[in-house]
Protein backbone atom coordinates (compact mmCIF):
# COMPACT_ATOMS: atom_id res chain seq x y z
CA UNK A 1 0.00 0.00 0.00
CA UNK A 2 1.36 3.62 -0.92
CA UNK A 3 1.87 5.70 2.13
CA UNK A 4 0.84 8.93 2.34
CA UNK A 5 3.23 11.93 4.48
CA UNK A 6 2.38 15.39 5.96
CA UNK A 7 5.33 18.10 4.84
CA UNK A 8 5.93 20.29 7.93
CA UNK A 9 6.64 23.14 5.54
CA UNK A 10 9.05 25.88 7.31
CA UNK A 11 8.80 28.14 4.79
CA UNK A 12 5.14 29.16 5.35
CA UNK A 13 4.84 28.39 9.36
CA UNK A 14 6.39 29.17 12.65
CA UNK A 15 8.12 26.66 14.65
CA UNK A 16 5.42 26.26 17.35
CA UNK A 17 2.81 26.16 14.64
CA UNK A 18 4.84 24.08 13.08
CA UNK A 19 4.68 21.37 16.26
CA UNK A 20 0.86 22.00 16.48
CA UNK A 21 0.35 20.93 13.22
CA UNK A 22 2.12 17.73 12.88
CA UNK A 23 0.23 16.76 16.15
CA UNK A 24 -2.94 17.10 14.32
CA UNK A 25 -1.51 14.92 11.47
CA UNK A 26 -0.41 12.36 13.36
CA UNK A 27 -4.10 12.47 14.77
CA UNK A 28 -5.66 12.73 11.15
CA UNK A 29 -3.49 9.35 9.91
CA UNK A 30 -0.71 10.55 8.42
CA UNK A 31 1.68 7.91 7.51
CA UNK A 32 4.99 9.52 7.91
CA UNK A 33 6.08 13.31 8.13
CA UNK A 34 9.27 15.14 6.24
CA UNK A 35 10.52 18.62 7.12
CA UNK A 36 12.27 21.17 4.92
CA UNK A 37 15.10 22.09 6.43
CA UNK A 38 15.92 26.47 5.08
CA UNK A 39 17.36 29.51 5.61
CA UNK A 40 15.26 32.14 3.40
CA UNK A 41 11.46 31.26 2.06
CA UNK A 42 11.27 30.71 -1.40
CA UNK A 43 9.55 33.86 -1.57
CA UNK A 44 8.20 36.37 0.56
CA UNK A 45 4.64 36.02 0.91
CA UNK A 46 5.43 32.12 2.48
CA UNK A 47 7.38 34.30 5.54
CA UNK A 48 9.12 31.98 7.59
CA UNK A 49 12.26 29.85 7.60
CA UNK A 50 12.68 28.71 11.59
CA UNK A 51 15.62 26.27 12.22
CA UNK A 52 14.29 22.67 11.30
CA UNK A 53 16.39 21.01 14.02
CA UNK A 54 14.79 22.56 17.01
CA UNK A 55 11.31 22.16 15.36
CA UNK A 56 12.04 18.39 14.63
CA UNK A 57 13.18 18.06 18.69
CA UNK A 58 9.74 19.30 19.31
CA UNK A 59 8.01 17.18 17.23
CA UNK A 60 9.83 14.32 18.03
CA UNK A 61 8.26 14.81 21.80
CA UNK A 62 4.80 16.20 20.72
CA UNK A 63 3.99 12.71 19.01
CA UNK A 64 4.26 9.15 19.56
CA UNK A 65 3.73 7.17 16.06
CA UNK A 66 4.56 9.05 12.88
CA UNK A 67 7.72 8.80 11.17
CA UNK A 68 9.79 12.09 11.07
CA UNK A 69 12.80 13.07 8.01
CA UNK A 70 14.24 15.87 6.69
CA UNK A 71 13.48 16.74 3.02
CA UNK A 72 16.38 17.25 2.89
CA UNK A 73 19.20 18.39 4.70
CA UNK A 74 22.40 20.18 2.81
CA UNK A 75 25.05 18.68 4.90
CA UNK A 76 28.25 20.65 3.23
CA UNK A 77 27.75 24.26 3.55
CA UNK A 78 25.77 25.79 6.24
CA UNK A 79 26.43 22.41 8.41
CA UNK A 80 29.71 20.35 8.48
CA UNK A 81 29.00 16.56 8.00
CA UNK A 82 30.40 15.80 11.27
CA UNK A 83 27.56 18.11 12.63
CA UNK A 84 24.92 17.12 10.37
CA UNK A 85 25.54 13.39 12.03
CA UNK A 86 24.92 14.82 15.76
CA UNK A 87 22.03 16.31 15.08
CA UNK A 88 20.73 13.19 13.26
CA UNK A 89 22.01 10.61 16.01
CA UNK A 90 19.98 13.09 18.97
CA UNK A 91 16.51 13.36 16.75
CA UNK A 92 16.52 9.18 16.65
CA UNK A 93 17.04 9.27 19.92
CA UNK A 94 14.25 11.59 20.85
CA UNK A 95 11.78 9.95 18.43
CA UNK A 96 12.34 7.02 19.91
CA UNK A 97 13.77 5.55 16.32
CA UNK A 98 11.25 7.31 14.38
CA UNK A 99 13.64 9.57 12.39
CA UNK A 100 15.15 9.51 8.88
CA UNK A 101 18.14 11.66 7.21
CA UNK A 102 17.19 13.07 4.09
CA UNK A 103 20.25 14.83 2.28
CA UNK A 104 20.96 16.60 -0.87
CA UNK A 105 23.64 19.07 -2.61
CA UNK A 106 21.37 21.90 -1.44
CA UNK A 107 20.29 24.99 -3.26
CA UNK A 108 21.73 28.22 -3.05
CA UNK A 109 18.78 29.97 -1.20
CA UNK A 110 20.08 28.44 2.01
CA UNK A 111 23.89 27.74 1.87
CA UNK A 112 24.93 30.90 0.45
CA UNK A 113 24.59 32.35 3.83
CA UNK A 114 27.80 31.38 5.47
CA UNK A 115 30.09 33.27 2.57
CA UNK A 116 31.36 29.61 1.15
CA UNK A 117 30.71 30.46 -2.95
CA UNK A 118 28.71 28.00 -4.95
CA UNK A 119 29.88 25.68 -6.95
CA UNK A 120 29.42 23.74 -10.05
CA UNK A 121 26.89 20.69 -9.32
CA UNK A 122 29.63 18.31 -9.84
CA UNK A 123 31.69 19.58 -6.99
CA UNK A 124 28.21 19.35 -4.92
CA UNK A 125 28.42 16.01 -5.86
CA UNK A 126 31.27 15.12 -4.93
CA UNK A 127 30.69 17.14 -1.63
CA UNK A 128 27.67 15.31 -0.79
CA UNK A 129 29.23 11.39 -1.10
CA UNK A 130 31.57 12.51 1.15
CA UNK A 131 30.04 14.03 3.47
CA UNK A 132 27.73 10.89 3.27
CA UNK A 133 30.54 8.94 4.22
CA UNK A 134 31.37 11.15 7.29
CA UNK A 135 28.45 10.72 8.54
CA UNK A 136 27.88 6.47 7.55
CA UNK A 137 31.68 6.60 10.06
CA UNK A 138 30.16 8.46 13.03
CA UNK A 139 26.87 6.64 13.35
CA UNK A 140 29.81 3.19 13.28
CA UNK A 141 30.97 4.56 16.57
CA UNK A 142 34.26 5.20 17.69
CA UNK A 143 36.49 8.01 16.67
CA UNK A 144 36.51 9.29 13.12
CA UNK A 145 39.79 10.99 11.64
CA UNK A 146 39.27 12.03 8.01
CA UNK A 147 40.95 14.13 6.18
CA UNK A 148 39.27 14.32 2.37
CA UNK A 149 39.21 16.51 -0.81
CA UNK A 150 36.54 19.01 1.09
CA UNK A 151 36.09 18.36 4.80
CA UNK A 152 38.67 17.11 7.24
CA UNK A 153 37.54 15.80 10.77
CA UNK A 154 39.38 14.89 13.39
CA UNK A 155 38.80 12.79 16.69
CA UNK A 156 35.65 13.02 16.20
CA UNK A 157 32.85 10.76 17.99
CA UNK A 158 29.30 10.77 18.99
CA UNK A 159 28.69 10.03 22.73
CA UNK A 160 25.21 9.33 21.88
CA UNK A 161 24.22 6.94 19.66
CA UNK A 162 20.67 5.24 19.02
CA UNK A 163 20.40 1.78 18.62
CA UNK A 164 19.65 1.82 15.23
CA UNK A 165 21.21 4.81 13.41
CA UNK A 166 19.09 6.82 10.88
CA UNK A 167 18.36 5.84 7.88
CA UNK A 168 19.79 7.63 5.11
CA UNK A 169 17.51 9.18 2.10
CA UNK A 170 19.41 10.78 -1.02
CA UNK A 171 17.51 13.43 -3.34
CA UNK A 172 18.48 12.47 -7.05
CA UNK A 173 17.24 14.49 -9.66
CA UNK A 174 19.84 12.82 -12.70
CA UNK A 175 21.88 10.07 -13.54
CA UNK A 176 25.21 11.55 -11.35
CA UNK A 177 22.67 11.75 -8.18
CA UNK A 178 20.91 8.26 -9.01
CA UNK A 179 24.26 6.84 -9.16
CA UNK A 180 25.44 8.20 -5.81
CA UNK A 181 22.08 7.25 -3.74
CA UNK A 182 21.71 4.48 -5.33
CA UNK A 183 25.91 3.12 -4.01
CA UNK A 184 25.27 5.37 -0.31
CA UNK A 185 21.35 5.70 0.52
CA UNK A 186 18.91 3.48 2.55
CA UNK A 187 16.43 5.25 0.37
CA UNK A 188 15.85 7.59 -2.25
CA UNK A 189 14.17 11.28 -2.26
CA UNK A 190 12.56 13.39 -5.43
CA UNK A 191 9.91 16.10 -6.50
CA UNK A 192 9.42 13.99 -10.30
CA UNK A 193 7.42 11.68 -10.60
CA UNK A 194 10.19 9.84 -13.29
CA UNK A 195 10.14 6.54 -13.62
CA UNK A 196 13.77 6.99 -15.12
CA UNK A 197 14.83 8.25 -11.67
CA UNK A 198 13.86 5.52 -9.79
CA UNK A 199 14.77 2.69 -12.55
CA UNK A 200 18.65 4.72 -12.46
CA UNK A 201 18.85 4.12 -9.07
CA UNK A 202 17.94 0.38 -9.48
CA UNK A 203 20.68 -0.01 -12.12
CA UNK A 204 23.31 1.73 -9.07
CA UNK A 205 21.79 -0.54 -6.27
CA UNK A 206 18.96 1.01 -5.26
CA UNK A 207 17.03 -1.93 -5.93
CA UNK A 208 14.47 -2.82 -3.14
CA UNK A 209 15.22 0.22 -1.05
CA UNK A 210 12.37 2.75 0.00
CA UNK A 211 11.43 6.08 -2.47
CA UNK A 212 9.83 8.65 -1.27
CA UNK A 213 8.11 11.22 -3.59
CA UNK A 214 6.80 14.75 -2.89
CA UNK A 215 4.12 17.03 -4.01
CA UNK A 216 2.26 20.10 -3.85
CA UNK A 217 -1.54 20.37 -2.87
CA UNK A 218 -3.72 23.43 -1.94
CA UNK A 219 -6.61 22.84 -0.64
CA UNK A 220 -9.61 25.27 -0.13
CA UNK A 221 -13.48 25.25 -0.01
CA UNK A 222 -12.76 28.10 -2.57
CA UNK A 223 -11.47 27.38 -5.50
CA UNK A 224 -10.41 30.35 -6.23
CA UNK A 225 -8.53 31.26 -3.06
CA UNK A 226 -6.56 28.28 -3.42
CA UNK A 227 -5.38 28.87 -6.91
CA UNK A 228 -4.18 32.98 -5.29
CA UNK A 229 -2.39 31.26 -2.75
CA UNK A 230 -0.75 28.59 -4.52
CA UNK A 231 0.30 31.50 -7.05
CA UNK A 232 1.46 33.64 -4.43
CA UNK A 233 3.45 31.27 -2.50
CA UNK A 234 4.26 28.47 -4.79
CA UNK A 235 4.74 29.77 -8.21
CA UNK A 236 8.44 29.11 -8.14
CA UNK A 237 8.00 25.49 -8.29
CA UNK A 238 7.84 24.67 -11.59
CA UNK A 239 10.97 26.07 -12.37
CA UNK A 240 12.70 23.18 -11.72
CA UNK A 241 15.62 21.89 -9.59
CA UNK A 242 18.35 23.44 -12.16
CA UNK A 243 16.77 26.71 -11.37
CA UNK A 244 15.62 26.49 -8.10
CA UNK A 245 19.16 25.31 -6.97
CA UNK A 246 20.88 28.59 -8.45
CA UNK A 247 18.98 31.17 -7.71
CA UNK A 248 20.55 32.92 -4.05
CA UNK A 249 17.54 35.07 -2.40
CA UNK A 250 13.50 35.13 -2.70
CA UNK A 251 13.42 38.41 -4.44
CA UNK A 252 15.36 36.15 -7.26
CA UNK A 253 12.60 34.01 -6.93
CA UNK A 254 9.82 36.77 -7.77
CA UNK A 255 11.80 37.97 -10.46
CA UNK A 256 12.38 34.37 -12.30
CA UNK A 257 8.31 34.01 -12.01
CA UNK A 258 7.19 37.04 -12.10
CA UNK A 259 5.74 36.22 -15.75
CA UNK A 260 3.89 32.76 -14.45
CA UNK A 261 0.06 32.84 -14.58
CA UNK A 262 -2.86 31.75 -11.92
CA UNK A 263 -3.59 29.55 -14.89
CA UNK A 264 -0.19 28.06 -14.86
CA UNK A 265 -0.31 27.34 -11.27
CA UNK A 266 -3.47 26.11 -11.70
CA UNK A 267 -2.49 23.27 -14.21
CA UNK A 268 0.57 21.79 -12.09
CA UNK A 269 -1.32 22.00 -8.51
CA UNK A 270 -4.63 20.75 -7.26
CA UNK A 271 -6.60 23.06 -5.58
CA UNK A 272 -9.73 23.55 -4.37
CA UNK A 273 -11.72 20.42 -2.60
CA UNK A 274 -12.72 17.79 -4.88
CA UNK A 275 -10.78 14.48 -4.09
CA UNK A 276 -10.49 13.24 -7.03
CA UNK A 277 -8.33 16.40 -8.82
CA UNK A 278 -5.77 15.37 -5.83
CA UNK A 279 -5.91 11.49 -6.48
CA UNK A 280 -5.12 12.41 -9.93
CA UNK A 281 -2.06 14.27 -8.97
CA UNK A 282 -0.95 11.87 -6.67
CA UNK A 283 -1.70 8.94 -9.16
CA UNK A 284 1.80 9.44 -11.24
CA UNK A 285 4.13 8.98 -8.39
CA UNK A 286 2.27 5.70 -7.49
CA UNK A 287 2.44 4.19 -10.68
CA UNK A 288 5.71 5.67 -11.13
CA UNK A 289 6.49 3.62 -8.19
CA UNK A 290 6.89 5.76 -5.56
CA UNK A 291 6.15 3.64 -2.15
CA UNK A 292 5.25 6.80 0.23
CA UNK A 293 4.24 10.01 -1.37
CA UNK A 294 4.77 13.42 0.58
CA UNK A 295 1.66 16.22 0.29
CA UNK A 296 2.44 19.91 1.18
CA UNK A 297 -0.62 21.59 1.91
CA UNK A 298 0.08 25.62 0.84
CA UNK A 299 -0.51 28.12 2.96
CA UNK A 300 0.55 27.74 6.99
CA UNK A 301 -3.08 29.17 8.29
CA UNK A 302 -5.04 27.15 6.44
CA UNK A 303 -3.14 23.58 7.77
CA UNK A 304 -6.13 23.04 10.53
CA UNK A 305 -8.51 23.31 7.95
CA UNK A 306 -7.04 20.98 5.80
CA UNK A 307 -5.99 18.71 8.34
CA UNK A 308 -9.40 17.79 9.48
CA UNK A 309 -10.69 17.47 5.57
CA UNK A 310 -7.73 14.88 5.20
CA UNK A 311 -8.58 13.12 7.92
CA UNK A 312 -12.58 12.74 6.50
CA UNK A 313 -11.81 12.68 2.82
CA UNK A 314 -8.40 12.79 1.86
CA UNK A 315 -7.05 9.87 3.35
CA UNK A 316 -9.70 7.66 2.37
CA UNK A 317 -10.09 8.26 -0.99
CA UNK A 318 -6.05 8.11 -1.27
CA UNK A 319 -6.14 4.80 -0.16
CA UNK A 320 -9.58 4.08 -1.65
CA UNK A 321 -7.82 4.90 -5.01
CA UNK A 322 -3.85 3.38 -4.57
CA UNK A 323 -3.87 1.31 -1.44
Amino acid sequence: MVQIGYTMMTEQAGPCDLVDHLVAAEEAGFDFSVASDHYFPWLRAQGHSPYVWSVLGAAAQATTRIPLMTYVTCPTFRYHPAIVAQKAATVQLLSGGRFRLGLGSGENLNEHVVGGGWPSVDIRHEMLEEAVEIIRALFAGGHVNHRGTHFDVKSARLWDLPAEPPPIGVAVSGERSCKLAGHLADLVIATEPKTSLLDAFDRHGGAGKPRIGQLPVCWDPDRDTAVKRAHAQFRWFGGGWKVNSELPHPDSFESATQFVTQDDVAASIPCGDDPDDFVEAVRPYAEAGFDEIALVQIGGESQPEYLDWSRKTLLPALRDALG
